[in-house]
């Protein structure tokens, strides 16, 4: 089994938070369309013929396509690839572009998951993220895209917005419950350096993130999703039993898959590769069948470092049994050792050989994978 992901790198406009590589234009649209075709073609051998189970449209904005050119890069897919005939198809789309058109075309197209940047149901906290929408409009996307057929929703919210309380977070929590949505993505809010919210914040121009507000926010999360049955099954991620997103976990269980579009990434088992961030230089080698990537090629201490800090945010956890396989009793052991102080602050258990993290270990799930990595070989 393996996945596709295609990005599509056009945007109304850029979100503040986003560190995604995308352009606030539509001139090269149908450049991009047919360069992407080509590369298709010209990636065709690099999975090596697997099974294709899950294609994902991410960006940018997919939902910014034309509608024709969803449905036409998935039968290129279908005929270039060995696609699963039940192949979880999801495309990412803004709020205001969830129409009953576009619906039923993406329908149409095959595309069977749908994943709508809501990021909140409150326009105060829409205004600050500078976000084209407003929460209506975020409501109506949902009830839409449910009364024209999708099953296979999800929505992205962001916590730990500063003028984001803890009475508005929960009711953005209960809101996304109360209409049912099967899958949830919430993401703390962060500055990353080079993107217009870090700017904004480090000139004072705006109100800076709140890491206490952010950590009670994800508690406050957490204990909803429970409460209502919902799986945490990765650090971001909660949906209802059968309802993860297969295209992402594929992803945190090492998964070959391949990257298409401006700064794609594909992974091979083997090594990791990923194409340009820039559309014009894209386009340029592609249109002389070249593909614009830079390559390096996975180290064991790499695909160690790389498994510890994917499967500990998983509700699957770290296998260590697995790591003695590939690397030998004495790597297990290392890792036990480091574990003591991890088990003894309740940030972890360990149960058959599996570590797991604990409510409170989530809230240091990066630091604590870097205790555990290989640093010296």
């Amino acid at each position: 089994m393996a996945g596709i992901y295609i990005h599509i790198p056009f945007c109304k406009s850029k979100c503040i938070y986003c560190n995604f590589y995308s352009v606030a234009s539509s001139v090269h649209v149908e450049d991009f369309y047919n360069s992407l075709l080509k590369e298709i073609q010209i990636q065709k051998i690099y999975l090596d013929g697997e099974k294709i189970t899950t294609i994902y449209f991410g960006g940018g904005t997919p939902s910014l396509l034309p509608d024709s050119f969803i449905a036409k890069i998935i039968e290129k897919v279908r005929k270039t690839f060995n696609v699963s005939n039940d192949a979880e198809i999801t495309l990412e789309a803004n709020t205001d572009d969830v129409t009953n058109n576009k619906l039923k075309e993406w329908l149409s197209a095959t595309v069977n998951r749908i994943s709508i940047g809501v990021q909140s149901f409150h326009d105060t906290d829409l205004i600050y993220l500078k976000r084209i929408h407003n929460g209506s409009h975020a409501e109506a996307s949902i009830k839409r895209s449910q009364d024209m057929g999708f099953e296979n929703i999800s929505i992205d919210l962001i916590y730990g917005i500063p003028v984001q309380t803890e009475k508005t977070w929960k009711e953005n929590i209960d809101k996304s419950i109360a209409f049912q949505v099967p899958h949830i993505s919430a993401y703390c809010l962060t500055a990353e350096e080079k993107t217009v919210l870090f700017n904004k914040i480090s000139s004072d121009k705006i109100q800076p993130i709140d890491e206490e507000q952010a950590v009670t926010h994800f508690r406050l999360l957490m204990n909803e999703m429970e409460a209502e049955n919902y799986l945490h099954y990765e650090i971001s991620n909660f949906c209802l039993d059968g309802f993860f997103s297969k295209h992402n976990t594929a992803y945190w269980k090492g998964v070959n898959y391949l990257g298409l579009g401006p700064s794609a990434h594909s992974y091979n088992g083997i090594s990791r590769q990923w194409n340009t961030a820039n559309l014009i230089e894209y386009l340029r080698n592609i249109s002389e069948n070249n593909i614009p990537a830079e390559k390096e090629i996975l180290t064991a201490k790499q695909k160690l470092n790389e498994y510890i800090m994917t499967s500990l945010r998983t509700m699957w956890g770290c296998d260590l049994s697995s790591i003695e396989k590939v690397l030998g009793a004495g790597e297990k052991n290392r890792i036990l050792t480091l574990s003591k102080a991890m088990l003894d602050k309740g940030y972890i258990e360990i149960k058959n050989d599996v570590i797991f993290l604990t409510g409170e270990g989530k809230l240091f799930a990066d630091s604590i994978a870097a205790e555990f990595f290989i640093v010296n070989k």
